[in-house]
């Protein structure tokens, strides 16, 4: 399956929607939703083009122009922290239930396969570059996997999204850092699915923030100065 199979929220249509409310928005959304739809746009056409190295990066910045806000303590935070308290939100504000559908039914093949891969979990890598403590690799991502499991058992949608966004955290790291090579045969598979995810999440995340304008989501980082 293609990431934009079945993608419910394209950059066109976010596009749209901005041209038409977004002179309503708070300055501060209006600015998010600007730059992550720019950024979204591109992806979409990375990934016509074949190429879902870039296809990936270019959702993940339009992630971070949505969530990461400027504040006195943002340099004391966490990124999972960080994703922890937006997802809440987003899960909270998801009104039609479109993100808690997908997570659990329309995406459950490539958010499965990221969460089992070795590739993506940060113990495995602490392992391979000899950090102390991480000989028992294996073990934790069985016990990490029994943990997911029960999550779906509960339906605990914030749970398993923050560990989803945990495993795709370390591919974004492994692309960004350098760590990767460019349209490699290796490794391919979790490029594939990380980028299929984010082509549906990232865009649905974004109209949430849309259909709620008045929420309050934060100053931005590096903002427009006249």
């Amino acid at each position: 399956m293609s990431a934009s199979s079945f993608s419910h929220v394209t950059g066109t249509h976010l596009l749209q929607r901005e041209e038409s409310e977004g002179d309503s928005y708070p300055n501060n959304l209006r600015l998010r939703v600007h730059r992550a739809i720019s950024w979204i746009q591109r992806a979409e056409m990375a990934a016509v083009d074949g190429d879902p190295d870039i296809a990936f990066t270019c959702y993940w910045i339009a992630f971070n122009a949505a969530y990461a806000e400027d504040t006195a303590h943002a340099a004391e935070v966490t990124a999972r922290a960080l994703f922890a308290d937006y997802f809440d939100k987003i899960l909270r504000l998801d009104d039609g239930g479109t993100i808690v559908n997908a997570i659990w039914e329309q995406l459950s093949g490539p958010v499965n396969d990221i969460l089992d891969n070795q590739y993506v979990y940060e113990p495995f890598w602490k392992h391979v570059n000899g950090v102390s403590g991480h000989d028992n690799w294996e073990a934790r991502l069985r016990s990490d996997m029994q943990a997911i499991n029960q999550a779906r058992a509960g339906q605990k949608t914030d749970l398993l999204l923050a560990t989803l966004f945990d495993r795709l955290y370390v591919l974004r790291n492994q692309i960004l850092h350098g760590g990767a090579t460019w349209n490699s045969s290796v490794n391919r598979k979790q490029v594939d699915d990380g980028a299929e995810i984010m082509a549906f999440l990232i865009p649905c995340f974004v109209g949430v923030m849309m259909d709620h304008p008045d929420e309050p989501w934060g100053a931005n980082y590096y903002p427009v100065v006249n």
